[in-house]
């Protein structure tokens, strides 16, 4: 982008996203027999919106919500996080999405139950999409969650991608699969590729690559995006750290980070979003962007809720990332 547009950039990085409620329950055990839970906030794409804007980004999102108290309850957390809020709807005849999350204690995936059918944010589509706020954006940031969640959301969805395609910004595309929001698993890996395509940093996970890929290794997962015009693909590979092909500095691996005990591991792709992007667009080597997402993700499985392990600035600096 030219230094014009960047100048009058209002925002670093802009996002489209379902915010739920999140119910963490306070036991181990199945959700069942949970008796008491914790209150959070979930959602890909605000999770990687508040670590953003906790590394000192200035950041939008777009959204909708019911006016009940869950929804009150995520529009100020976002708004206390210092996020740009004014494309977020408040409709009092919509309902907010919410989830249930098991408290587990060996490692594993949490079992997490969803009531987001038909929520505020499914309903949003293409005229959702204001196209002189999302340029006002040097950056988007785009997973493959909201596009799921609905029709018209995943025309939403693509409607964000070609305005900043046009408008020569930069955009970054998780997959994170959700299978059980799509008709079924050739529709999810179509539309996931189709999104991709107009991305310029696409972040696979090596599971989730292999399945949109067919191949077998990072290697082969991140050269199927760069054909498709990815200049970096970066392939999450848990705790082995990640592997990276772009057009500027050629391929390579970057170990993970070690883990004192795995808490919780959802989020923890989000984290290393985080760090990829915000590193990115403060002009570092692809090599130092991929070091601190690995970093970040480390943080995030480390503590029970989605965003609690996304750093400060400050905690950034002390780490020397």
């Amino acid at each position: 982008m030219s230094a014009d547009a960047t100048a009058q950039t209002a925002l670093d990085v802009v996002l489209f996203g379902e915010a739920m409620l999140l119910l963490v329950a306070n036991e181990p055990g199945p959700l069942e027999h949970a008796t008491g839970f914790y209150k959070r906030t979930a959602g890909a794409e605000t999770n990687v919106a508040i670590g953003l804007a906790r590394l000192g980004l200035k950041v939008g999102w777009a959204s909708r919500l019911g006016t009940d108290s869950m929804g009150r309850a995520l529009l100020a957390t976002m708004q206390s996080e210092g996020i740009d809020c004014s494309h977020v709807v408040c409709d009092a005849g919509q309902r907010t999405g919410f989830q249930f999350k098991e408290r587990v204690t060996d490692g594993r995936d949490p079992q997490v139950e969803y009531h987001r059918k038909g929520s505020a944010a499914s309903q949003m589509g293409p005229a959702d999409v204001d196209a002189a706020w999302l340029r006002s954006a040097r950056h988007l940031h785009a997973t493959g969650v909201f596009a799921a969640i609905s029709d018209t959301s995943l025309q939403a969805a693509i409607r964000t991608l070609e305005v900043m395609r046009a408008a020569g910004r930069t955009i970054s595309f998780d997959p994170n699969l959700r299978p059980t929001l799509w008709s079924s698993p050739e529709t999810m890996r179509h539309w996931i590729n189709e999104l991709s395509r107009y991305a310029d940093w696409v972040l696979p996970g090596m599971e989730e690559g292999a399945f949109l890929t067919g191949e077998t290794t990072p290697e082969g997962v991140a050269r199927f995006y760069r054909e498709r015009g990815a200049k970096l693909v970066v392939v999450k590979l848990g705790a082995e750290g990640a592997y990276f092909d772009s057009e500027v500095a050629g391929t390579g691996r970057v170990a993970g980070f070690p883990v004192a005990q795995v808490v919780d591991t959802v989020g923890a792709g989000d984290g290393f979003a985080v760090g990829v992007i915000t590193a990115l667009l403060e002009g570092q080597t692809v090599l130092a962007a991929v070091r601190r997402g690995a970093w970040i993700g480390a943080r995030a499985v480390q503590v029970l809720g989605d965003t609690e392990g996304l750093p400060s600035r400050t905690q950034l600096q002390e780490a020397g990332l």
